[in-house]
């Protein structure tokens, strides 16, 4: 393989049979990982039925979750879960997770093993973006798009440019990588990566746990971006052990790789960060929010529902009560998540605090279930969005934030920092 190449450049190459790409470059690719979810599945299924083709490209790599509306809200969502169910049964898939046995897909999958560093992986949900903290292409497509995959195999991308955001220093207290996607979305907007491949690097970013990896690769889609990268390495390695479903192969960029932009931020400067209605954009340093009142915190989601967030919101909860004012709502990311918090006394604490703890579901985040919002309502979040609508009501207001301050912040009634306790 030519040099010259980055991280992202050199998996779609690969993936495409060829020596190398370039940015703009239309190119066929095999996928090792097609996903969907009981939402965007049922439309996949009906698409690929139109294909005439009557089997799955490959039983072990077409992946389906339902975690959306799960355990079924209401007969509409027991009937697509059904649709989905039937569809995994008859194609005989390995990867079909339902109630009990699911997570929230994009922490199911690398958790599970079932995408590895190198793959090229499709899902039709906007955050399939999240695996690349594994050193992945992923990223979100359309039902149709999906459905031609599931029978084919194979899809086609035009080449994404690229953007290099390097960030340098020491981190602050409380400040995590859930704090350094918003404060990067903040600074070059929801289109300022627009069909561009964000790669993190720096020295902040190889000390960064696995887990805040996968915030940040997980809110790329917020900036508009086609992926969000990490180069693997040590940490990443550790995180495999025991875990991986096939070989895998680490990819890094070359030290002469081009990109369109090269953002560098330097961390101590950051504050935790808070994203204010109504898009991810608009966001303020903890210093700046100001007295805002809450009915509600989230904390889970596909960005923050791991073992760290709910260690760290434990942690500030231990021996304190969530405000009467307010509805904590906690959910664990995966079954095993959940059992490994209820070992380590997370849940406990949790629940001794005044918070409710939910099996694994996307729920409030996208206004399923779980925690969804009436007129007038505000509530910090731990999720990906804050649209108008997002969470419920049109007149509701979400604010994201990490699980350190939506955990204050549930205990003090308002958006808090810990250091405000």
């Amino acid at each position: 393989m030519l040099k010259d190449m980055n991280i992202t450049e050199k998996i779609l190459a690969d993936h495409a049979g060829l020596e190398r790409v370039l940015p703009g470059e239309l190119i066929n690719v095999k996928v090792d990982i097609t996903l969907a979810n009981d939402i965007t599945g049922p439309v996949a299924i009906q698409e690929f039925k139109k294909i005439g083709i009557d089997k799955v490209f490959d039983s072990e790599r077409t992946v389906f979750v339902s975690d959306h509306f799960v355990p079924n809200k209401d007969i509409k969502s027991a009937e697509n879960a059904k649709l989905v169910r039937n569809f995994a049964k008859k194609q005989n898939l390995k990867h079909f997770y339902d109630v009990g046995r699911m997570g929230i897909e994009h922490t199911l999958l690398p958790d599970s093993g079932i995408v590895v560093p190198g793959d090229l992986v499709i899902g039709a949900d906007s955050h399939t973006c999240t695996y690349g903290a594994l050193g992945a292409f992923s990223t979100g497509v359309g039902s149709t798009d999906l459905a031609c995959a599931m029978a084919s195999g194979e899809t086609w991308f035009k080449v994404p440019e690229s953007i290099k955001v390097i960030f340098k220093g020491k981190l602050n207290r409380w400040v995590s990588g859930k704090d350094l996607i918003l404060y990067l979305i903040g600074d070059i907007g929801v289109d300022g990566a627009l069909y561009k491949s964000l790669e993190f690097t720096g020295e902040v970013i190889k000390n960064l746990s696995m887990d805040e990896r996968f915030t940040m690769c997980n809110m790329a889609i917020e900036a508009g971006a086609k992926n969000g990268i990490i180069a693997p390495d040590k940490i990443t390695e550790e995180y495999l052990k025991n875990r991986c479903l096939r070989p895998y192969k680490f990819y890094k960029s070359d030290d002469n790789a081009e990109y369109s932009k090269e953002i560098e931020y330097d961390v101590s400067k950051i504050e935790p960060t808070v994203a204010f209605p109504h898009l991810p954009e608009n966001t303020k340093p903890i210093s700046q929010v100001g007295n805002i009142k809450l009915d509600q915190a989230i904390i889970g989601s596909c960005t923050n529902g791991r073992l760290s967030d709910l260690k760290i919101t434990a942690e500030i909860l231990k021996n304190r009560k969530v405000h009467p004012d307010i509805r904590l709502i906690v959910i664990p990311g995966t079954q095993e998540i959940y059992l490994e918090a209820i070992k380590h006394g997370y849940i406990q604490t949790i629940v001794e605090a005044g918070g409710a703890v939910s099996t694994p579901t996307c729920g409030p985040c996208l206004g399923g279930h779980m925690g969804v919002l009436a007129n007038g309502e505000r509530a910090i979040s731990t999720t990906n969005r804050n649209f108008v609508g997002r969470m419920g009501a049109k007149d509701s207001e979400i604010y994201l934030a990490s699980p350190a301050i939506a955990a204050a912040s549930a205990v003090l009634g308002k958006i808090a920092s810990p250091d405000e306790l």
